[in-house]
């Protein structure tokens, strides 16, 4: 189950904390992130949690999409490398405790035609789709970085957004 140590998202009633000049005032943080952050055994839990943290409390605001809880339960309901299936109740309590801790970009009819505008503008198809639609939300929602391990998957996107990697250089 996901503990409050473990992702602490910044109270939405919290004053404002000044944020460092390279960090934006709003990341959109991607399903793997998440993941890592809320596996104690995956390769990159620490990493997760830590820079969670360190981002929240930095006065960032944190997002994520429905498409991306949709991701988190797929990918924590069956077998990883680093873990068993989580039980629907512990996966329940963690979207829960999403959804009270992040910002949530809702979909809708501005998010498909920014997917659409995206993939007339952009070589894409297949299961990059799914990147492209969390581009989309990001842009119509109006926030400018991606936190993600996945950096590969959204370099053809980085005109337009911030592609912060969980390891390694920036984009």
């Amino acid at each position: 189950m996901m503990e409050p140590e473990d992702l602490k998202a910044p109270d939405p009633g919290d004053e404002e904390i000044e944020i460092e000049q390279d960090v934006a005032q709003a990341c959109f943080v991607d399903t793997n992130v998440l993941v890592y952050a809320a596996s104690s055994g995956a390769p990159l839990h620490k990493r997760a949690s830590d820079e969670l943290r360190r981002r929240s409390e930095s006065g960032q605001e944190l997002w994520v999409s429905r498409q991306v809880l949709r991701e988190y339960l797929a990918t924590l309901s069956r077998p990883q490398t680093f873990a068993q299936p989580r039980p629907a109740s512990e996966l329940i309590s963690d979207i829960r405790y999403f959804l009270s801790h992040f910002r949530l970009a809702e979909e809708g009819n501005a998010v498909t035609e920014k997917l659409l505008e995206l993939i007339e503008e952009v070589e894409i198809g297949g299961k990059q789709i799914h990147d492209a639609n969390l581009v989309a939300t990001m842009l119509a929602a109006g926030i400018p970085a991606l936190l993600t391990h996945n950096v590969g998957d959204f370099v053809r996107f980085g005109e337009r957004i911030q592609v912060i990697p969980l390891e390694g250089e920036q984009l």
